[in-house]
């Protein structure tokens, strides 16, 4: 019975860092960005996630995966020091993806005592112009 609660114990803590560990630690500000609507012909998106190392060691982020050829990623290979910040740049081309609605992973690998972290960017490719754009043209040319 009391190895049945030990083992219910450390299962309720997997994934999770206890208070007192030690080590590097990326807390990410935000984990995800909506691009809206967005032309698909229209140039490349960027959006950077920013983040700390609230830990106790050096942070070095090992490689950063993305789930499509859409998108591409770029970090500082430098140490980031505790309490210091860095940024994690994205950038969606919209032009290498079918129209429509997007949704995209980012997976962060670290040294982090979370060891891989997850970043998502969506919003909605469309052909031509943007619906915004398209009816104020309509507008102006029912007002002449």
């Amino acid at each position: 019975m009391a190895l049945l609660g030990c083992l219910l114990l450390s299962g309720a803590h997997a994934g999770k860092p206890a208070a007192d560990e030690k080590g590097a630690h990326l807390r990410l500000e935000g984990t995800s960005w909506d691009f809206g609507d967005v032309p698909r012909r229209g140039g490349d998106l960027v959006h950077e996630f920013r983040f700390v190392n609230d830990g106790t060691a050096p942070l070095v982020l090992l490689r950063v995966v993305t789930s499509c050829s859409c998108l591409k990623a770029s970090f500082s290979k430098r140490p980031v020091a505790p309490a210091d910040s860095g940024v994690i740049r994205i950038v969606y081309e919209p032009h290498k993806s079918e129209p429509g609605t997007f949704n995209k992973v980012i997976q962060i690998y670290s040294n982090s005592v979370d060891g891989r972290d997850i970043l998502t960017v969506q919003g909605n490719s469309i052909d031509g112009e943007t619906p915004r754009k398209a009816r104020a043209e309509r507008e102006k040319v029912k007002n002449k």
